[in-house]
């Protein structure tokens, strides 16, 4: 009954089946480690103490930043330089936009340094400025952004001056300097109130870690991982069971073999065999009418045998007006008596019909 399962349409099938299966397996126990690994690494941090209460350390001690030094308090020494806006930022449910200036360093890398936070526009704003000279800052480290950190532009098209994404990468082509591939947020306002309205930027958690939105995105796609895998089972299955059925009614005779060839020749036989029948009818009734005739004919041969005991005229007689008849009026052969007539026009009829 199972033999249809060695067809080379099956292999196919079940070819695709081994090798879907194991993958969608392997999906989602992905991840599902992803998710784990989140999970875990929330856990760690929530043991640990809060980065920014430990003891600063050199900038170059730290780098480079990853989810142990993240948030940790650097020390960097240097002189402000280039002044950027990171406008579309949000602050305590507030729109607005960073400050951030360029640190030069001994180095001579720059490191970018956000020194607050303003409300508002960043196109007609009023920025405090930076101070001057050489300065000492202790800000908590921070990883560069990318295209998927939160209140990244990554649009373009802004003004000069302006800056979607705080980025080595992206601060490379606006200065003429070295970068740090980091930054530092200030914890608190600038000594000597040139800074004092802005408001300090809280350090962000690092990305993966904690359980976010892409944490439960992760144990989401486990779920759908594991729902294919089912579904490409129970479809092999269905399929299976249908073709075994289908199988077994044509063993048993309740389906005959080739049955939708059969339905193709069944309603050709159909038309056919209304023709067919159409045929016998019109045959059969020519056929009555044909006896009709008959009858018709030896009727009028009858006729015609009692019809000259009394009514044949011998040859020139006249009628009571005097009339002689003429040759012409003697009756010709197919007019010599209604039997004869009938016969012909039955005849006629049958044929013509």
């Amino acid at each position: 009954m199972y033999r249809f399962l060695l067809t080379p349409r099956w292999w196919g099938i079940n070819l695709f089946v081994v090798l879907a299966i194991p993958f969608c397996v392997f999906m989602g126990t992905w991840q599902l480690g992803r998710f784990e690994d989140r999970v875990q690494s929330h856990e760690q941090a929530e043991k640990q103490p809060d980065p920014s209460t430990r003891a600063a350390k050199p900038l170059d001690e730290l780098l480079p930043v990853d989810k142990v030094t993240s948030g940790r308090p650097a020390i960097a020494t240097g002189t402000y330089a280039d002044q950027f806006l990171v406008p579309g930022r949000e602050l305590d449910d507030r729109q607005g936009f960073y400050v951030l200036n360029m640190l030069r360093t001994d180095s001579g890398k720059a490191l970018p340094v956000v020194r607050g936070w303003l409300p508002g526009s960043a196109s007609d704003a009023q920025v405090p400025a930076a101070p001057r000279g050489e300065v000492t800052v202790t800000g908590d480290l921070q990883a560069s952004e990318n295209a998927r950190s939160k209140g990244v532009d990554v649009r373009g098209g802004l003004p000069q001056g302006q800056l979607g994404m705080i980025s080595a990468a992206t601060l490379v082509n606006l200065v003429p300097y070295d970068v740090y591939d980091a930054w530092v947020t200030l914890p608190k306002p600038e000594a000597g109130g040139t800074g004092g309205a802005m408001k300090p930027v809280p350090a962000a958690a690092p990305e993966g870690s904690g359980l976010d939105l892409k944490a439960f995105q992760n144990l989401g796609y486990t779920g759908e991982w594991f729902v294919f895998a089912g579904f490409v089972l129970f479809m092999w299955f269905r399929l299976v069971r249908r073709e075994a059925e289908a199988a077994r009614d044509v063993a048993l005779g309740l389906v005959p073999d080739g049955a939708e060839a059969g339905v193709e020749e069944s309603g050709a036989g159909s038309e056919e065999s209304g023709a067919g029948a159409a045929g016998p009818q019109v045959s059969e009734t020519a056929a009555d009418r044909l006896e009709a005739g008959a009858g018709g004919s030896e009727a009028g041969s009858d006729g015609a045998d009692v019809g000259p005991v009394g009514s044949e005229a011998p040859a020139g007689s006249q009628d009571p007006m005097g009339s002689q008849d003429a040759v012409g009026s003697e009756a010709p052969v197919g007019s010599e008596g209604p039997g004869v007539a009938g016969d012909a026009r039955a005849a006629e009829a049958g044929s013509g019909r």
